[in-house]
């Protein structure tokens, strides 16, 4: 048990070493679509930011390194999306409270056009968002949709204050899905949406998030949890399962299903409690769902490891009943276990290879199953068939032995009579 532990240990400390110290965003340039569009303004930088599919576009003037050239889009993939906003903040973290926005919004009759809007605290609270003056000058604002290329575009030219550095430039990003007017309505609050800041530098493109390092715990909490209680623990059901029989490994078959069960329960553990503190940390959402199926995942996995120490003996009269109920918790589990893996993904809406990977994990555990079980049925099936020879019936405790004078006397009474 104990090997089993520290082999989960040291295999993935490295892995998450360099999950939690990839801090600095990678520069991925923008679609081939957008690239074109973006030529056609004069916009050579482009990149694609990190959360709601949204592109960023930029040219930094020549002449004036405050007056920035700035393009925003997004592909709506038939999306009834109606609002793009963009904007910069003086402040020290980038944030929605203190934004300066341009929001350009798209109405129901076709017509769209772009404002500038100041983002305060009450504006989180849920007041109503008007336009008004900020300090940053704007010009040449427009939103455009791109039919060719199925994109809306917000295109905009900024004067920036002398409080701003281009070098270090707090900017978010949002998109809506309702507005009245000039006023846009409320947007999501996934994480996504609360995530879509963070810090860039003009020159080069590199940037920074300021919740990175909580964002890359969301990536370590559901990579264990996806490998730990999504992968080992269905792993070690199946040893346990169909290693016996048609597979026959003799004692390595219990110890394998416990190697992985201690490894699985190890690695989600972690992970667990790091989506306990992502939970409390967090001041903007909850997800009460996954914070109960997680919590019932836990409880109901320590007690099929507790199993290790304190199940019945095979002699106990209700060992029969206790081994029904283990296998049933634990079947019900791997169910929660997949429901929950693919909520987690739902909520932190990464890229679509987490699903597919998971998606894989299952399908090949469902291809083994599939294949045991049918070599189990028609195994038990040939051997059922097959005619059993019973042997011959011994004496009886009564009966007397051979040899024995007793068993001449029995013979020569059932003899018949001699003729003379």
């Amino acid at each position: 048990m104990a090997s089993a532990a520290a082999t989960s240990f040291i295999v993935f400390t490295p892995f998450l070493f360099l999950i939690l110290n990839s801090s600095t965003a990678h520069y991925i340039p923008c679609s081939e679509s957008l690239v074109e569009i973006a030529q056609g303004k004069n916009i050579s930088h482009c990149k694609k930011l990190t959360t709601l599919g949204v592109e960023f576009g930029w040219e930094v003037s020549k002449h004036d390194e405050r007056q920035i050239d700035i393009l925003v889009s997004k592909r709506l993939n038939n999306a009834e999306m109606m609002w793009l906003a963009w904007g910069v903040n003086p402040q020290v973290r980038p944030q929605m409270v203190g934004t300066r926005a341009i929001i350009g919004i798209r109405q129901l009759n076709g017509s769209a056009g772009a404002r500038t809007y100041n983002i305060t605290a009450d504006t989180k609270l849920g007041c109503r968002l008007q336009p008004s003056e900020i300090d940053v000058q704007v010009k040449n604002m427009s939103l455009d949709y791109v039919a060719s290329f199925d994109y809306l575009t917000l295109h905009a030219t900024i004067v920036l204050p002398s409080s701003y550095n281009i070098s270090r430039l707090n900017h978010v990003w949002q998109v809506g899905y309702d507005a009245q007017g000039a006023e846009p309505a409320m947007h999501p609050t996934a994480l996504q949406n609360v995530d879509s800041t963070e810090t860039i530098d003009l020159k080069n493109g590199s940037a920074q998030h300021v919740g990175g390092f909580v964002s890359r715990l969301r990536k370590v909490h559901g990579v264990l949890n996806i490998i730990g209680w999504g992968t080992f623990l269905p792993a070690g059901v199946i040893i346990a399962r169909y290693f016996p029989y048609p597979l026959e490994l003799g004692a390595y078959r219990y110890h394998l299903h416990v190697a992985c069960q201690i490894i699985g329960y190890n690695l989600g553990v972690v992970g667990w409690s790091i989506g306990l503190w992502l939970g409390q940390a967090s001041k903007d959402y909850k997800f009460k769902v996954h914070r109960i199926f997680s919590i019932f995942i836990f409880t109901f996995t320590t007690l099929q490891v507790l199993a290790l120490r304190w199940k019945p003996h095979k002699t106990d009269d209700y060992r029969k009943y206790w081994n029904m109920y283990h296998h049933f918790l634990g079947y019900a589990l791997l169910a929660v276990i997949s429901l929950n893996i693919f909520h987690g993904i739902d909520i932190l809406k990464p890229d679509h290879s987490w699903k597919r990977a998971y998606v894989g994990i299952l399908g090949v555990f469902g291809v083994i199953v599939t294949a045991l079980e049918i070599f189990t049925w028609a195994k038990y099936l040939t051997e059922d068939k097959e005619p059993k020879t019973s042997p011959s019936p011994g004496p009886g405790p009564g009966d007397p032995k051979p040899g024995s004078g007793r068993a001449a006397a029995a013979a020569a009474e059932t003899q018949p009579p001699v003729e003379a």
